[in-house]
């Protein structure tokens, strides 16, 4: 059950890194990732709720100039 759930909790983080960019206005990852100078297989990553660490979530809020609290805002 944890599993799961800790699965659902990654996906949905993903999410939340996928509607930052489509919201700032990007319909490409490949895009965003190139002109923010991230790895573009590593940023598709990302958006499916895998392969991240804090540290990547930290650079994405930077990136889109919103805080910790704006980024888990609706995140349960």
């Amino acid at each position: 059950m944890t599993n799961r759930k800790n699965r659902n909790r990654f996906q949905e983080v993903g999410n939340r890194i996928k509607e930052l960019r489509i919201q700032a206005g990007y319909t490409s990852y490949e895009t965003f990732a190139f002109e923010h100078n991230l790895g573009r297989k590593s940023y598709w990553e990302w958006e499916k709720g895998s392969n991240y660490k804090f540290e990547t979530i930290i650079r994405i809020i930077d990136i889109h100039n919103i805080t910790l609290e704006d980024f888990f805002k609706g995140l349960k």
